[in-house]
């Protein structure tokens, strides 16, 4: 987008991100903006909302905050205002940053919008396919998780509390998330990209299991 305040929010956002994890920085962010944009074309939305979203969702992340929520949107805020932005969108992108992540898929969301619906859609399909797939064990090996293990099945039913604290292999993180994502989806564009990505991961699964018991 050529306006002056999507290019200062990717000039900030890639600051702000220089050194994150792999999962979660600048080209994350980048992926999901253009998916956003994408979803957005097919979607009667505000398109400078939906760009602000995409590029601030992740802005401090509270997983690497010690599970402080609060931080994403504080920087967001003070961001936004040092650009002079209108107070209603500034309020609409913090809402936005606060209700997108899934946390178990047993949160309960206090806020809905379009543009929310779609910058959801584009995270969420950030998690899923390829990329889902890579940024799952990017993250397991830096939280030093165990790729697998037999012994402890994946908890279908988690609390956003539980979800936030779990420690389990990361082949689990598949069925606790990856694998809902197709039917969560809220655009009718979303879920249409999200099923090709859905059935990549069901395919990596049966040849992780078929190599990890020595049948391939």
């Amino acid at each position: 987008m050529n306006n002056p305040l999507i290019q200062n929010t990717i000039t900030f956002v890639k600051q702000a991100l220089e050194n994150a994890e792999g999962g979660h920085d600048w080209f994350h962010i980048e992926r999901v903006y253009k998916n956003a944009l994408k979803i957005a074309n097919s979607e009667k939305v505000n398109v400078e909302i939906v760009a602000l979203g995409a590029l601030l969702h992740d802005i401090a992340d509270s997983k690497f905050h010690n599970g402080d929520e609060t931080v994403g949107p504080k920087l967001a805020t003070k961001f936004l205002l040092s650009e002079n932005c209108d107070s209603a969108i500034i309020e609409h992108v913090v809402q936005i940053i606060k209700n997108i992540s899934f946390k178990g898929g047993n949160k309960e969301q206090t806020f809905r919008s379009l543009e929310l619906d779609v910058v959801q859609d584009a995270d969420r399909l950030d998690a899923l396919g390829a990329i889902g797939i890579a940024r799952t064990f990017n993250y397991g090996g830096f939280k030093n998780r165990k790729i697998y293990d037999p012994s402890i099945p994946p908890e279908l039913n988690l609390t956003p509390v539980q979800y936030k604290a779990s420690t389990a292999p990361t082949i689990n993180h598949f069925y606790e998330k990856l694998l809902l994502l197709k039917d969560r989806m809220n655009t009718k564009t979303g879920h249409k990209m999200a099923e090709k990505r859905h059935q990549y991961m069901k395919a990596f699964l049966e040849e992780f299991y078929a190599e990890w018991d020595g049948k391939k």
